[in-house]
């Protein structure tokens, strides 16, 4: 059947920009690349629709997806209780008598409590979460049901839902990435003779960068450090337009739970083919650095390469070498072989890299990281702060460098890419910042544009004291969001001119993007006459991913608050040290010092006076008793209520005449608070 061409021009056009790029398209892609407004927009629909009755469909199903635009229209995945009343909604199931109640499973939730029927409630166990809908006449359709509250490994799935997580792959995805296979060594750089480790966490699974040091021999280049630094090189199992390409940039990055991974590509390549296990060939994309004694990098060179990792060796390791080799003891086995011809070279460059970093004057904020530890059976047993690691910012300055080098290259090719950016933080937060410093009689210079440096001696002066903690916190909060742009304005955080992501592709698409445009800018493989991506599109996928990044760590956050909350459940009535990380008109807000857990404390649970809210100060002034508490303080407090479905705990500030005046609701072996208490 032949169709007439209603605009024949716009269609060649469009036809044009689809051959040309490698990347999906969504119609607003289309729309911004072409200048499409209004009711030319009307013309592009009918264009869409021809080209593909006429058998484009199948190209063109590559390209035009129209699911993107429809969830860039909901922002469902940004905010959680943003749904419709047809939207898949997220309740726990409480039996009432014959019948029983669906409630919100997250003090955020905007939408209401849901009475079951018997014919429903009959199907259902007491204190499940489920998944459910209402049609159009509001009948209740239950969809799924995930699991009990009480097993934490119902948590992760929570947030997968909550958040519309992409957490399955399509059958000719884990296909495709099941038919891919290591490459000969053809035109690659052999890799495969350098001694080349990786340095992972414990319970790591894939292992994407791999690093070697050794002393530059060069009299010119005197106590300096030759580097190489090679990637997974994903880019040659996924390529622009195919199942795998569209899956991963839906995601935008992998979502790291607790006790479980959402991955941004199939197991057969996150987890094996770009997986840099030791002793077998591995396709990767490395760059090797020239860096002098203090830790500037004079030269580098990426190149597309075969290697064969040394071994995979941990974070824990690698610090028990360094801790033995500066005070003397015993190498373990695995690192002492290792010490003399790989890390101690690793060593030494992570210590020049370090002067720069000093020299650029970083923002050194110092971010705990929470743990998680299961037992045997799965259920929590203790949550801890990770405590920070010189193995760690080895790793990091080194992943720095790489991506420094990625962005300078791009820069000097003036090949378009996505840089990673950091404003500069804005007024507003850093008078804020001054306001709480002055209420707490910290002095600080009258700063009008503050500078990382400004930040650090803020922190270097408040370092062991009480407030220590807060101080590290407000600086943060000061800061702008990172993101993923074409456009370069630089790392503020980082005090770079130029950045990108490079050292990640197997969990972030960002790190893809910018491998495609090093092997076509350089010509490193058959993408040699591969032309530019349109800013307009780069534009799109900076923000694209950009959002599914702030979706992740929103889930990853919510996750890591039921986790804490479930682990608090079984100490009601334990006391703890904590200090004052937020002062409002209903109360107090505490962080806990072992495990760093957030809860709230109401103004009514403040020991016996009547206390008055000093919003300048930031604080509660007794009146009878003129005591305070302030923002930053120590305290030691109660666990009252801890609820791993409102993601809630509560405290009171610890007094003998307070203790007890909650009264508990146990059930089925966890006491919490009652639903109506809760509110």
């Amino acid at each position: 059947m032949t169709h007439e061409t209603r605009h024949p021009e716009l269609k060649a056009t469009v036809v044009a920009l689809l051959e040309k790029n490698h990347h999906l398209l969504t119609k607003r892609d289309i729309c911004k690349a072409l200048g499409i407004k209004g009711a030319r927009r009307i013309d592009l629909k009918w264009v869409l629709a021809e080209l593909k009755s006429e058998g484009y469909g199948e190209k063109m199903a590559r390209r035009v997806d129209p699911r993107a635009d429809a969830k860039n229209a909901q922002n469902g995945r940004t905010k959680r209780g943003m749904m419709t009343a047809s939207s898949v909604r997220m309740g726990l199931f409480e039996r009432r008598g014959s019948a029983g109640m669906l409630s919100p499973c997250h003090r955020k939730d905007s939408f209401p409590t849901i009475r079951c029927d018997k014919e429903i409630s009959d199907t259902l166990a007491d204190d499940s979460i489920v998944l459910y809908h209402l049609d159009d006449g509001k009948k209740l359709h239950v969809d799924r049901v995930l699991g009990s509250i009480h097993d934490p490994k119902v948590y992760s799935l929570m947030a997968v839902h909550a958040y519309q997580l992409p957490h399955s792959f399509s059958n000719s995805s884990v296909q495709l990435a099941a038919s891919g296979k290591v490459p000969p060594l053809g035109d690659r750089t052999d890799f495969r003779q350098i001694p080349l480790v990786t340095i992972d966490g414990e319970d790591a699974r894939d292992f994407d960068d791999a690093v070697w040091a050794a002393p530059d021999l060069d009299p010119r280049n005197e106590g300096g450090w030759r580097l190489i630094v090679a990637i997974a090189d994903v880019s040659h199992y996924v390529h622009p337009e195919d199942s795998l390409d569209r899956e991963a940039y839906e995601r935008g990055n992998s979502v790291y739970f607790p006790d479980r991974v959402i991955p941004m590509l199939p197991e057969a390549l996150s987890n094996d083919l770009c997986s840099l296990r030791p002793d077998e060939d591995r396709a990767c994309l490395a760059v090797e650095m020239l860096i002098n004694a203090q830790g500037k990098i004079k030269s580098h060179h990426f190149k597309r390469g075969l290697m064969r990792s040394r071994a995979r060796l941990t974070y824990n390791q690698v610090q028990h070498a360094i801790d033995v080799a500066k005070s003397g003891g015993e190498f373990d086995a695995v690192t002492g072989p290792l010490w003399d011809e790989i890390l101690k070279p690793l060593y030494g460059a992570y210590q020049s890299f370090l002067k720069a970093r000093t020299k650029r004057c970083t923002l050194d904020l110092n971010m705990p990281e929470h743990q998680v530890q299961f037992n045997e059976l799965g259920a929590v047993k203790a949550v801890t702060l990770r405590a920070p690691l010189e193995s760690h910012q080895l790793i990091e300055e080194m992943m720095i460098a790489a991506n420094i080098s990625a962005a300078k290259t791009l820069l000097v090719k003036k090949w378009p890419t996505l840089f990673r950016i950091h404003d500069a933080p804005d007024t507003v937060r850093t008078e804020n910042l001054k306001t709480v410093l002055k209420s707490l009689k910290i002095s600080i210079p009258n700063i009008k544009t503050f500078l990382p440096d400004h930040f650090n001696d803020i922190l270097s002066k408040t370092k062991g004291l009480p407030h220590s903690r807060l101080i590290n916190d407000l600086v943060l909060r000061c800061q702008s969001q990172a993101k993923y742009a074409p456009t370069n304005i630089g790392h503020f955080g980082l005090s770079l001119a130029h950045y990108c992501h490079f050292t990640s592709p197997i969990r972030r698409y960002a790190d893809l993007v910018v491998h495609r445009s090093l092997i076509a800018a350089l010509a490193l493989g058959d993408e040699k006459h591969a032309e530019p991506v349109a800013i307009e599109i780069l534009q799109e996928i900076g923000d694209h991913i950009s959002s599914t990044e702030r979706t992740a760590s929103m889930a990853e956050r919510e996750v890591m608050d039921r986790f804490m909350a479930g682990y608090l459940e079984s100490q009601l009535g334990t006391t703890f040290t904590g200090a004052i990380v937020g002062v409002s008109g209903a109360g107090l807000f505490v962080a806990l010092d072992q495990s760093g857990a957030q809860g709230f404390v109401p103004k009514s649970r403040l020991p016996d006076d009547y206390y008055v809210f000093d919003a300048i100060g930031h604080r509660y002034i007794g009146q009878r008793t003129r005591t305070t508490y302030q923002l930053g303080d120590s305290v030691t407090v109660l666990l009252e209520m801890a609820d791993p479905i409102t993601c809630s705990i509560a405290f009171s500030i610890v007094d003998e005449k307070r203790v007890g005046r909650i009264s508990y609701k146990p059930k089925k072996g966890s006491a919490k608070l009652s639903r109506s208490s809760r509110a």
